[in-house]
C-alpha cells in the first residue's frame, strides 16, 4: 500500500502557499499550509479524545472552508477515514438534509461529526439510532489559537475515503476509496495536467463532492500547490470574482460542470474583462454532466478576445465509483464534437452521422483514459466488449476503481463493481480512440427499437429561447401503459408550451408529454446540481411532484387547461 497522498500536507508544508477563501466581499482570506497542518493537528487530538481509532469513520459537515481542510487533515493524521456530507445550506428543504445525513450516518456509523457551531443542532438531531457520531464543532479562530503540535502520525489507513455518489439515479451510495485507489486517480490528474506546485487552482466547487474535493481540493493539496476558494452561493452571485482569479490573480487551474461555464456566459460582460489576462489559464476541466459543444464555444468566445485558449477546455468523463477521474482531453488539441444520427443510438448498434441536421445530437468528445493501467471499455447488454463506433455501457476496471460501497450500501454494488471492473451505467461509444458520452442507461427509454436518451431531449428543450435561462429537466418512462416524457420545467406556462410538445413528438413519434411547471426549486436536484431524475418521476406518478401538469393532448386543442 503506499504512503497516503496527503501526508506531506501535514509534516513537511511549504509556508509560502496555501489556500484562501473568498470573503464574500471582494476580499480573500489567506490561510498558509504550515497554519492549516497545525489546525489539523489541534483537531486530530481532539478526535482522539473521543476516541478515534484507525479505520474509523469522521464526517467533515462544515462548507466549504478552512475548517474542511483542517478537518480533512486531522482526519488523516489519526488513520481514521473522512466522509463528507453536504452543509444544510445546501439544500432548499431542510427535511430533505436531515434524510439524507439521516442515510448517511446509518450506512456508515461514523464516530465523529465535525461541524460548524450553528449546524451542530440540526445534524446533532438527526436520529441514527444507538451508534450516533458524536458531534464536534470547530471554528477556524479557536483551532488556529489553540496549540498544535505535529505528533506521530498513525498508520495509512487502507481506506482513505468515503465519498457518497450524487444521488442522480436513486438514493446516494458511499463509496469506498482505497488510499491505492486516491494515489493513483491523483497522480494521474496531476500528469494530465503537467501540473506542478507553482500552478495556482481556483474552484467554486463544494468539497462535499467529489469533483471539487478530489480534482480541485486533494489535487493541488497534495503537492502544496496554492488554491484559491469560493462557497458555491458566491460563485452564483458574483461569477466575475471566479473569473478574476485566471485573469487577474493568476490561478491557472479549475474544473467545472458545464452549468457553470454557462452562467458565466449568462452573467459575465465582455466590458467587465477589459483589464485582464487569461493567457496563463491553462486548464478548465469540464464534466460531471453533458458537455454542450455550444457551451464550450460561447465561453471560448467571451474570453478569447482577452487571451483566453480554446485548448484550455478539456472535457472530461468520470465518476465516484472511480474516484474521480476515467478520460480527459488531450491539452494540446481543441475539444472534439460528433453530430450523430439519435435515432440510431442503441446498445448493440454502429454509431452512424446525421442525414438530417434537424434531427442532429452533437455530442463532445471526453478523451482518452487517464489513470496507468487502467481500462475502458464499451459492452453490449451482456457484457461483451464492442468495437469502435458501438453504442454501450462504459465500463471501467484500473487501480482508481473504488473498493466498492461502503457500510449498509455495501451489498448494492453485485453487478456493478465485479471482477476489478466497474459498470458504470452510463451509455456511449468511442471514436478514434475518444470517448463519447451519451447519457445514462437508467434514464433512458426504448421506444420503437430506439433508445431514447432523458439528456438527448432535455438538451432540445433547453435550447428554445424562452427557456434558455429556466431550470429544465425531462423524465422517461411508462405511464398508465404508454411511453411517456414528463417535462419540468421553472417557468410560467406560455407559447413554449406547444413548442415543447412538438419538438420532442418529432423526435419520438406517438410520445406522451406532461409539462409540470412550477417556481425555482421545481426541479429536484443532488447536492452537486444534477437533476433527480428517478425521484422526481416516482414523485410524478404518486402526484407529488408539486407545479401544474399540463398533458400533451390538451396542448394539441390549442389551450392550456391544468389537469393536476
Amino acid at each position: 500500500m503506499e504512503q497516503h497522498p496527503l501526508l506531506d500536507a501535514l509534516v513537511d508544508p511549504d509556508p509560502r502557499r496555501g489556500i484562501r477563501f473568498y470573503d464574500g466581499l471582494g476580499g480573500w482570506d489567506f490561510h498558509p499550509y504550515t497554519e492549516l497542518a497545525r489546525a489539523a493537528f489541534v483537531l486530530a487530538d481532539r478526535l482522539r479524545s473521543l476516541g478515534v481509532a484507525p479505520g474509523e469513520v469522521v464526517v467533515p459537515a462544515t462548507g466549504t472552508g478552512p475548517e474542511f481542510v483542517a478537518t480533512v487533515l486531522g482526519t488523516v493524521a489519526v488513520g481514521a477515514t473522512p466522509a463528507p456530507l453536504a452543509p444544510p445550506l445546501v439544500f432548499e428543504n431542510p427535511d430533505a438534509h436531515r434524510r439524507h445525513a439521516e442515510r448517511m450516518f446509518a450506512s456508515i456509523r461514523p464516530k465523529v461529526l465535525v461541524t460548524r457551531p450553528e449546524w451542530a443542532d440540526p445534524l446533532g438531531a438527526v436520529p441514527v439510532g444507538p451508534d450516533c457520531p458524536r458531534v464536534l464543532k470547530v471554528t477556524m479562530a479557536e483551532l488556529s489559537a489553540a496549540a498544535g503540535v505535529p505528533q506521530a502520525l498513525a498508520c495509512t489507513p487502507e481506506r482513505a475515503l468515503v465519498q457518497f455518489t450524487s444521488g442522480s439515479g436513486g438514493p446516494a451510495k458511499a463509496v469506498a476509496v482505497t488510499t491505492d485507489a486516491l494515489s493513483a486517480n491523483l497522480a494521474a490528474v496531476r500528469r494530465w495536467l503537467r501540473m506542478g506546485s507553482s500552478d495556482a487552482t481556483a474552484t467554486w466547487l463544494p468539497f462535499h463532492h467529489d469533483m471539487g474535493l478530489v480534482g480541485c481540493l486533494l489535487t493541488p493539496l497534495s503537492i502544496g500547490a496554492d488554491l484559491w476558494v469560493m462557497r458555491p452561493e458566491d460563485f452564483v452571485r458574483t461569477p466575475l470574482e471566479w473569473v478574476r482569479c485566471f485573469g487577474t490573480l493568476g490561478a491557472q487551474l479549475t474544473a467545472s460542470p458545464a452549468f457553470g461555464l454557462e452562467h458565466v456566459v449568462r452573467r459575465v460582460r465582455a466590458e467587465s474583462l477589459e483589464e485582464m489576462d487569461f493567457s496563463g489559464w491553462s486548464a478548465v476541466i469540464t464534466g460531471a454532466e453533458r458537455v454542450p459543444p455550444q457551451v464550450l464555444r460561447q465561453f471560448a468566445a467571451l474570453l478569447s478576445p482577452f487571451g483566453f485558449r480554446s485548448t484550455a477546455l478539456l472535457p472530461a468523463y468520470g465518476l465516484a465509483e472511480a474516484t474521480l477521474a476515467v478520460t480527459g482531453s488531450s491539452r494540446d488539441d481543441e475539444p472534439r464534437s460528433v453530430s450523430v444520427d439519435p435515432r440510431a443510438l442503441d446498445v448493440g448498434r454502429r454509431v452512424r452521422p446525421s442525414t438530417d441536421g434537424t434531427e442532429a445530437m452533437e455530442l463532445t468528445g471526453c478523451g482518452r483514459p487517464l489513470v496507468a493501467g487502467s481500462r475502458v471499455l464499451v459492452t453490449d447488454r451482456l457484457g461483451r466488449p464492442l468495437p469502435e463506433g458501438h453504442v454501450g455501457e462504459i465500463v471501467v476496471g484500473g487501480p482508481s476503481v473504488a473498493e466498492g460501497y461502503a457500510g449498509a450500501d455495501a451489498g448494492t454494488g453485485e453487478g456493478v463493481f465485479s471482477g476489478g471492473q466497474l459498470r458504470t451505467g452510463d451509455c456511449g461509444f468511442f471514436d478514434q480512440g475518444e470517448l463519447f458520452v451519451v447519457g445514462r442507461l437508467g434514464d433512458s427509454l426504448k421506444c420503437r427499437a430506439t433508445t431514447v436518451f432523458a439528456e438527448d431531449l432535455e438538451a432540445s428543450v433547453a435550447r428554445l429561447p424562452e427557456l434558455r435561462t429556466a431550470g429544465v429537466a425531462v423524465l422517461l418512462g411508462a405511464a398508465g401503459g404508454r411511453d411517456t416524457a414528463v417535462v419540468v420545467v421553472e417557468r410560467r406556462p406560455g407559447p413554449w408550451t406547444g413548442e415543447v410538445v412538438r419538438r420532442l413528438r418529432r423526435r419520438v413519434p406517438g410520445l406522451d408529454v406532461v409539462i409540470v411547471n412550477g417556481p425555482r426549486g421545481t426541479v429536484l436536484r443532488t447536492s452537486s446540481g444534477k437533476p433527480r431524475r428517478r425521484a422526481m418521476w416516482r414523485a410524478h406518478l404518486a402526484g407529488e411532484l408539486g407545479g401544474r401538469a399540463f398533458e400533451s393532448n390538451v396542448l394539441d386543442a390549442g389551450s392550456i387547461a391544468a389537469t393536476g
